[in-house]
C-alpha cells in the first residue's frame, strides 16, 4: 500500500522539482523516465500497476510543470 501512495506522490513532485532546476519540462520528464526505468530494472518495482501509477503521476507532474514554467515566463523572471 505504501508503494502505491509513494508512486502517486513522488514522481509528480520530482518532475516539478527537476523542471524547476533545469527550466525545461522535457528534460525533467526524461530524467524521471530514466529513474523509473532504473528502479524497474533493479527490481524495486514489483508490478506493472506501480509502473502505470508512476506514469500517471509523471503525467500530472508534467502538466503542473508546464503551468509553473508558463507562470515564471509571464512574471518576467529570466531563465
Amino acid at each position: 500500500m505504501d508503494q502505491i501512495i509513494s508512486a502517486l506522490i513522488f514522481p509528480c513532485l520530482l518532475v516539478i522539482l527537476f523542471a524547476r532546476i533545469t527550466y525545461n519540462r522535457y528534460v525533467a520528464l526524461l530524467l524521471m523516465v530514466i529513474l523509473i526505468a532504473a528502479s524497474a530494472k533493479l527490481g524495486y518495482t514489483s508490478s506493472y500497476w506501480l509502473i502505470i501509477v508512476d506514469a500517471f503521476s509523471m503525467t500530472i507532474g508534467f502538466i503542473l510543470a508546464t503551468y509553473m514554467l508558463r507562470r515564471l515566463k509571464k512574471s518576467g523572471s529570466e531563465f
